[in-house]
């Protein structure tokens, strides 16, 4: 099984909250670095930082602001001195996400909570009574509304196993369809794309699976543009639906299926045992992907080596260790 496949070439290019970085960028001149993303991560990430209070020229340190419900209308505002920044930070947000699509991200981590940057859960604070946990930042509003198949996470999640392995799968499957992309692509090089994903998108949505086979099924009755656009939707839609061990023991079974006649009685029944010690919550993924990917090399098993389910993503990260 080779270390390392076409959907890791570099450069891997992430967006990210220049506060993680560790720059002193935050209200009170300090930093949130966050050690898993630049040690760990960036050893296999370029990170492109960004820090929209500090890029629409708000000094460091300076006055805290927040996300303020006035009627129905969600403001960002610095309660001190009741500056309004709503529309500045609105258009600064849709400026540099036009920007930013020129960077070629494959991905963005987004500092969590914050009213420019947090993705979901953000305080709004109200008229009367406690903030309610319901906003978007502004700035992580506007790059999501422009990026809707980008995978993009914040720093706070990633501290779940599953969906840390989700996010940096969903970053690596889509660095490698853009890869895809950049090329003078035919049919028949998304019919292989397809094919080497299909364990992938199974291990996350049977139900996206087959809409993906129906539309490369009638890739020729489509325009290219229709056709990569609706695939790209499709195929990222089904990644961000963390896969369960359910799901994950339906694609080992599988799996499983191609060894029918090349190993002996025993060896299928230790790795069927090892399945479904894995299915019940005994063992960790790399368990049973361990002993299917030895059989694999092995018996040179072409259909399943070419599997990125295999190897969705660099086995020093150890991600499949804790799902």
């Amino acid at each position: 099984m080779p270390d390392r496949v076409d959907h890791w070439q570099a450069p891997i290019r992430i967006g990210i909250s220049s506060c993680l970085l560790g720059e002193e960028v935050r209200f009170d001149g300090g930093h949130k670095q966050d050690r898993y993303l630049t040690q760990t991560l960036g050893a296999y990430f370029e990170f492109v930082p960004v820090c929209p209070e500090v890029e629409i020229g708000l000094g460091t340190p300076r006055e805290s602001i927040r996300l303020v419900q006035i009627g129905d209308e969600t403001r960002l505002r610095a309660p001190k001195s009741g500056t309004d920044l709503t529309q500045q930070m609105q258009r600064y947000a849709m400026r540099r996400s036009r920007e930013l699509a020129k960077e070629q991200l494959s991905g963005y981590v987004l500092k969590r909570a914050s009213p420019s940057c947090g993705m979901e859960r953000v305080k709004v604070y109200q008229p009367r009574g406690p903030a309610k946990r319901s906003g978007v930042g502004l700035f992580a509003a506007a790059l999501l509304q422009r990026f809707p198949n980008l995978p993009v996470e914040e720093e706070g999640r990633l501290c779940d196993p599953r969906l840390r392995e989700n996010w940096i799968a969903r970053v690596f499957a889509f660095h490698s369809i853009q890869a895809l992309w950049s090329t003078r692509w035919k049919l028949g090089d998304l019919v292989d794309f397809h094919t080497r994903y299909k364990f992938v998108v199974l291990a996350h949505s049977e139900r996206e699976y087959r809409e993906l086979g129906r539309l490369v099924a009638n890739g020729k009755a489509l325009g290219r543009s229709e056709l990569r656009e609706s695939y790209e939707s499709t195929f990222m839609a089904a990644l961000k639906k963390v896969a369960t061990p359910r799901k994950h023991t339906n694609v080992l079974q599988h799996m499983l299926g191609f060894f029918k006649k090349e190993l002996t009685g025993p060896q299928r029944q230790d790795l069927a045992a090892n399945i479904d010690d894995y299915r019940a919550g005994f063992v960790p993924l790399v368990v049973p992907l361990t002993l299917i990917r030895h059989y694999v090399q092995l018996l040179d098993i072409t259909y399943l080596r070419n599997q990125v389910y295999l190897t969705p993503h660099p086995k020093e990260l150890a991600l499949r260790n804790h799902v």
